[in-house]
């Protein structure tokens, strides 16, 4: 397994270590005691996978307070943009934002600790995306920021982009509150 620091304090980048041969390839997508090191002891307890098609944009999501929530990602079909943002208010890298191409051909995984705006753009026909998740989902912890804003000016790598409802209304990046301080 290889571990990558990125420019954003907090965010990794995994390659796990793939085993190929005739019959297809085998690999640990999660072991808790090789992953700790870079997720510092958070425990996850939720997985959520969602099947998206070509163009569809997820995000920017995070939840606050005691249900803020790190989440290791990754493509188990198909290829997305992933994108995560820095909303840590007092961060050198405040409202920067990391983007990699996640796929099944990859393999990488990108851990995103609390304190990150979190979305993707889906670039092949279909995706299958998973989240691990150190919080579980509440709704009323749910925020969301517009995945077009003209501040993070985010290149989404798609032309016509398909949001939902919900996120077509999320707030502005100059909007959200300050509710992670670096």
């Amino acid at each position: 397994m290889k571990i990558e620091k990125v420019n954003i304090n907090g965010l990794c980048v995994i390659e796990p270590s793939v085993f190929n041969d005739s019959r297809g390839f085998f690999y640990e997508s999660y072991n808790l005691e090789k992953y700790k090191i870079i997720t510092n002891d958070y425990v996850f307890v939720q997985d959520n996978i969602s099947k998206s098609k070509y163009g569809t944009i997820r995000g920017l999501h995070y939840q606050i307070g005691e249900y803020a929530q790190g989440k290791l990602v990754s493509v188990i079909i198909g290829k997305v943009f992933d994108v995560a943002v820095d909303i840590r208010f007092g961060s050198p890298t405040f409202g920067k934002y990391f983007g990699i191409e996640l796929s099944e051909e990859n393999k990488k995984q990108l851990w995103i600790p609390p304190g990150f705006a979190h979305g993707f753009s889906v670039l092949s026909d279909e995706v299958i995306f998973t989240y691990k998740c150190t919080a579980n989902y509440n709704k009323e912890s749910e925020r969301s920021i517009i995945y077009n804003d003209s501040d993070l000016r985010i290149d989404w790598k798609v032309k016509t982009p398909i949001v939902s409802e919900k996120d077509l209304v999320a707030k502005k990046f100059g909007e959200i509150g300050k509710d992670f301080v670096f």
